[in-house]
């Protein structure tokens, strides 16, 4: 094999990885796809027993922000086509409320 079709094998193995289709694959990220992606659920899987084994705080809440945030906005959002209301935006931001005063509560009121 020379350098060239090496190279050529090598682009083509790297094309999902490419910027335009990351942004594409995050738009359409749903709680449904994240979790049925196997390297998805791997690497949280790696996260969480990092944090858990080496006791960090800050790396338990990253998870839980981030996996409340993705069910949050799952299902609070409206479909595309719909424009926000009143119904589908309270329930965004008292969620939100409630995220930021688990992690206050978390990192400022409970002592160890």
């Amino acid at each position: 094999m020379d350098k060239a079709t090496f190279l050529q094998n090598l682009a083509e193995k790297l094309t999902p990885f490419e910027t335009a289709n990351m942004v594409d694959f995050a738009r359409h990220l749903t709680v449904k796809s994240a979790l049925s992606n196997p390297w998805f659920v791997f690497g949280f899987l790696i996260v969480a027993f990092y944090a858990v084994v080496r006791k960090s705080k800050f790396v338990l809440a990253t998870l839980f922000t981030t996996f409340s945030l993705l069910l949050l906005i799952h299902f609070t959002m409206p479909v595309e086509g719909e424009t926000l209301n009143l119904s589908t935006t309270l329930p965004f931001a008292f969620g939100g409320l409630a995220i930021g005063a688990f992690l206050i509560y978390l990192f400022f009121i409970k002592t160890e």
